[in-house]
């Protein structure tokens, strides 16, 4: 390993990284609080003053995949439709199968300027997380309980609510609701032989009820479904850990553009739909294994460098009076205080690990892991 390499991989740039995305949330999470007292006096200034909150939050992870690790993510698309990429609301159907495909979901959106404004249909327990899901939820980010007696009207709800937003947005949908692992597959291709639904070999049985209703409540604001499907060269498995220590992966991602008018506005129809379109996202990884690529022509999307001068900018007004106090701490002398330094030192360590376990396949949801005789409305 290189001198580089070494560096990124070492525990205390990870904690500079965390100190700097944790203290800066905060911040940020509180400047949020206090922009309520636009909402009732003007609801659009409130939304635009929070997009701005928020890309100074999701640019910092987006950063790390980018500047630090220099992962690679080519677009393969048509050039048509990548002219309209970013100058249009969208809904993005992204596949769910690795550690941080979210990560190179919000890469796409900053690419074409729109990560600040954009949504993700996430569960409900999300918005209680500090930073992020306290970010989400002054974003009107739209929140589910994945159980569909209690998100049909609150979901078509909130989603009604962005009829009006004033940005650009992508809302990133992963239709399979959960990340994909061997067991879960083959518990979903039990229900789709019960439903005598065609078998799915790299992705798991689609859930089209959320897809519907965010398709009928969108329409006539969204102008078309990115249908986006990631893979990653030389059967790579990236993790969020990897990305942390610096490690680069090659990401491609093949993105369709379909017009919203060409989807069905019927419900059965649009559920018909969506899991042709799972067949034809099945065909197109299967293409992808057996030759290393994607059809249509292959871009590479321009790194902006907003994200690391948003980073720059949070890192030289936080390190320095961290730095100062962890100094005078240390020429304190007191064994209390060295104690007390070591304890929030290990803390820190243990968050890290623990917002890192987070995105790991092997602890993620058991939503999917239902018992095959107690199986869930689609």
């Amino acid at each position: 390993m290189d001198l580089v390499g070494l560096l990124k991989s070492h525990f205390l740039c990870h904690l500079v990284f965390c100190y700097v995305f944790i203290a800066s949330g905060l911040i940020i999470n509180t400047i949020q609080l206090f922009t309520l007292v636009l909402w009732p006096i003007n609801k659009q200034l409130f939304r635009k003053i929070n997009c701005r909150l928020s890309y100074c939050i999701s640019s910092q992870l987006v950063m790390l995949l980018e500047w630090w690790s220099g992962t690679e993510c080519t677009l393969y698309t048509d050039p048509r439709a990548y002219a309209k990429y970013g100058k249009e609301n969208a809904i993005v159907v992204l596949n769910h199968k690795f550690e941080i495909d979210f990560l190179c979901g919000w890469s796409l959106a900053e690419r074409f300027g729109v990560l600040g404004s954009s949504k993700v249909l996430a569960k409900k327990e999300l918005a209680y997380v500090p930073i992020i899901g306290w970010m989400w939820y002054f974003t009107e980010m739209v929140f589910c309980c994945r159980k569909w007696e209690q998100d049909r009207k609150t979901v078509a709800t909130s989603l009604m609510h962005l009829r009006d937003y004033p940005e650009k947005y992508f809302f990133l949908i992963h239709c399979e609701g959960t990340r994909f692992t061997e067991k879960k597959h083959r518990i979903g291709m039990q229900v789709a032989q019960a439903k005598g639904l065609p078998s799915l070999k790299h992705h798991l049985l689609p859930r089209t009820k959320g897809f519907v209703v965010t398709v009928r409540s969108l329409r006539n604001v969204v102008s078309a479904v990115y249908d986006c499907t990631l893979n990653f060269r030389n059967n790579e498995n990236p993790t969020l850990l990897g990305v942390l220590n610096g490690k680069k992966y090659h990401a491609d991602m093949y993105v369709r553009r379909i017009p919203l008018e060409d989807i069905p506005e019927d419900e059965d129809k649009c559920s018909a739909w969506l899991h042709k379109l799972y067949q034809e996202k099945d065909a197109f990884q299967e293409e992808y294994y057996r030759t290393g690529t994607f059809p249509e022509s292959p871009l590479v999307p321009p790194w902006r460098p907003w994200t690391l001068v948003n980073w720059l900018f949070w890192a030289s007004l936080l390190l320095y009076p961290f730095f100062q106090f962890l100094v005078s701490m240390v020429c304190s002398g007191s064994s209390l205080t060295l104690a007390s330094f070591v304890l929030v030192f290990f803390v820190a360590s243990m968050g890290v690990r623990w917002m890192i376990g987070v995105t790991e396949i092997d602890k993620g949801s058991a939503y999917g892991n239902f018992d095959s005789k107690q199986k869930q409305n689609d």
